[in-house]
């Protein structure tokens, strides 16, 4: 080559690195501040306050679903949205593996200032979300008789189970999946404030439209309304987070275009490493309420009405304690990948000084009031009576298990997948099934509901433990 195309050579070169820097640069700076130089408590706080108002949202949403197809009164309904509430958890795993995997790779990586890696792991998410949505909602079709077996449907409570998940898994599989996978992709990058306005626009869409489809009054589709409500708001949560990754495309690192779309061995191992213990884990705890539900179904309706109204009650503080975890955990992975331990450790204590008030405070909530909060969602004495009992012994599990949620999310941001899927195995196939075949014989019907408060303490101590040694590399 002659030495002046020599130079013109490396000066093109030169310019387009530093071109490339500088979108590095303008893409990174704000989350480089929140990840590196914001005061943790504050950092801390910018990035689980937007996380907790999602979560509060999303049980809300959740509750809505119960609230007004308890309005019916008819506890063959509300045990349909009970009984396909595994089905639903299931789509988790795959939220987990694709978006709680992908997710602590971006953060990882963007703490390594591996963009690069970052942008093609959003993509890989992403595409496949959407093509493990219509998988799930093929096999759950055609599998369709033997799955409502399996949930413990009956004859009687077969055709409005049916009718409910035709919405929220033969149509609703891929927007659901979607929906989750975006905002953690999009939280990875530190912009907690749009995943949770993504997450918070589907569920408050979902409140509104939960009236006008269950009850008689307007389109009287029962549960299968509240389904079609599901529906459309996970379509329209996907729809706010596609537009605005197209406003803000070269201002962030996430871009879906097909181009990004191809993978490694190192990429898929590191995603694997994440989201497939975390994928295992929702498996096991979809297994969980399944064995649960199946105990229930024997003591009729009302009790199967009573455990699924409890158990979305429940999901409040757990779904607070889950949004701290979250929350803090691109925080923490960004500065387990940089080295700087101390500001992981410190981020770590102050999200759990906040996540444990906060579970004391509704744990303290819900054992006073157990009956009035049961009886705001279905007026039979029967299902108040066996639902108060069953809020007490739940909500009693939330301090422990915020504990528990904590020391998980910092093995999925660190990388260490292996100490969460020990966890997982932990808490359903060591602990909590076996509890519940036990206590189900010690206590009929009201053992069954303790077995995952059992669980959460032994879960919490082992947690703690395991966390000091991971943070005591600090000092």
């Amino acid at each position: 080559m002659l030495p002046g195309i020599h130079k013109k050579h490396e000066a093109i070169k030169s310019g387009t690195h530093i071109c490339n820097s500088n979108i590095h640069m303008t893409v990174t700076t704000e989350k480089t501040e929140i990840f590196e130089r914001l005061p943790v408590p504050k950092a801390v706080r910018k990035l689980i306050i937007p996380t907790i108002m999602s979560s509060l949202v999303m049980v809300l949403y959740s509750l809505a679903d119960t609230l007004f197809v308890g309005m019916l009164n008819d506890p063959l309904e509300t045990g349909a949205v009970t009984l396909a509430a595994p089905v639903l958890l299931a789509f988790n795993a795959v939220n987990n593996l694709f978006g709680v995997g992908c997710a602590s790779l971006i953060s990882r990586s963007m703490g390594r200032k591996d963009y690069k890696l970052a942008k093609e792991t959003g993509a890989f998410g992403f595409y496949c979300a959407i093509i493990s949505g219509l998988l799930f909602s093929l096999l759950c079709t055609v599998f369709k008789e033997p799955l409502l077996a399996i949930l413990g449907a009956k004859a009687t409570s077969h055709d409005a189970t049916d009718r409910y998940m035709l919405w929220t898994v033969t149509m609703g599989a891929v927007p659901s999946i979607l929906n989750v996978v975006m905002s953690q992709l999009i939280k990875a990058e530190g912009l907690a404030l749009h995943a949770s306005l993504g997450a918070m626009s589907g569920c408050i869409l979902n409140i509104i439209l939960d009236p006008v489809f269950v009850l008689p009054g307007f389109l009287g589709m029962g549960a299968a309304g509240a389904g079609c409500a599901t529906f459309i708001s996970n379509c329209v949560a996907c729809l706010y987070f596609i537009v605005m990754m197209m406003i803000k495309r070269g201002k962030i690192i996430l871009d879906v275009k097909p181009s990004n779309f191809h993978a490694n061995k190192k990429m898929i191992r590191e995603i694997c490493t994440v989201g497939v213990p975390a994928s295992i884990q929702n498996l096991l705890n979809v297994t969980g309420m399944t064995v649960l539900n199946s105990f229930m179904s024997v003591y009729g309706a009302e009790a199967v009405s009573a455990i699924g109204i409890a158990h979305k009650l429940a999901l409040l503080p757990m779904y607070i304690a889950m949004g701290i975890s979250q929350g803090v955990m691109p925080l923490v992975g960004y500065n387990f990948a940089s080295g700087n331990r101390r500001r992981m450790r410190d981020s770590v204590i102050c999200s759990a000084k906040i996540s444990l008030c906060i579970m004391l405070l509704g744990t303290a909530a819900f054992c006073i009031f157990s009956k009035d909060i049961i009886s705001v969602f279905m007026k039979n004495t029967l299902v108040v009576s066996y639902g108060s009992a069953f809020l007490i012994a739940q909500s009693l599990a939330q301090p422990f298990l915020s504990v528990d949620f904590l020391g998980v999310g910092v093995f999925q941001a660190c990388g260490m997948g292996r100490k969460s899927f020990i966890f997982a195995i932990l808490r359903k196939i060591v602990l909590e099934i076996p509890a519940l075949f036990v206590l189900g014989k010690l206590f009929p019907m009201y053992g069954l509901a303790w077995a995952g408060t059992f669980a959460e303490v032994i879960l919490s101590v082992a947690a703690v433990l395991e966390l000091k040694k991971i943070l005591h590399v600090v000092e």
